[in-house]
C-alpha cells in the first residue's frame, strides 16, 4: 500500500516539473517607446521581445527629477502590457492590450510590466 501512495507522489512530482514553464519567458514582438533625449529631441526606443513578470525600468526615463517621462507607448508584442508613472513599476498605471495597443503623447511612463 505504501509502494502505491510514494509511486503516485513520485508520478504526480514529475507531471507537474514537466508542466510548469520556465521562468524565462518573453513577450514575443516589439514594444516602442518616444523619450526626450538631452538636447531636447525626440527619440524612440524598441525592446525586442521583452521579458515577461520583470518590471522594466526605462533607462532614458528613470531619472523622476533629472529626466522627462517617455511617452507614445506601442504595444506590438503578444502580452499585455502594463505601463506605469513612475520607475520600478509604481505610480499610476495603464495596461496596454496585446498587438494593436497604444497611447498617445499625453499618457506618460517610466516603467513597464509584460504579463
Amino acid at each position: 500500500m505504501r509502494l502505491r501512495h510514494s509511486l503516485a507522489a513520485a508520478a504526480g512530482a514529475a507531471v507537474l516539473i514537466l508542466t510548469v514553464p520556465g521562468s524565462a519567458y518573453a513577450a514575443e514582438g516589439d514594444f516602442r517607446y518616444t523619450y526626450i533625449d538631452s538636447s531636447g529631441e525626440e527619440e524612440q526606443v524598441t525592446l525586442h521581445d521583452p521579458a515577461s513578470g520583470e518590471c522594466i525600468t526605462l533607462a532614458e526615463a528613470a531619472e523622476e527629477y533629472s529626466q522627462p517621462p517617455a511617452h507614445s507607448p506601442k504595444n506590438r508584442t503578444d502580452s499585455y502590457a502594463i505601463v506605469f508613472t513612475n520607475a520600478d513599476c509604481t505610480g499610476d498605471d495603464f495596461t496596454l492590450r496585446p498587438y494593436t495597443g497604444g497611447a498617445s503623447e499625453r499618457l506618460k511612463l517610466r516603467s513597464v510590466l509584460f504579463s
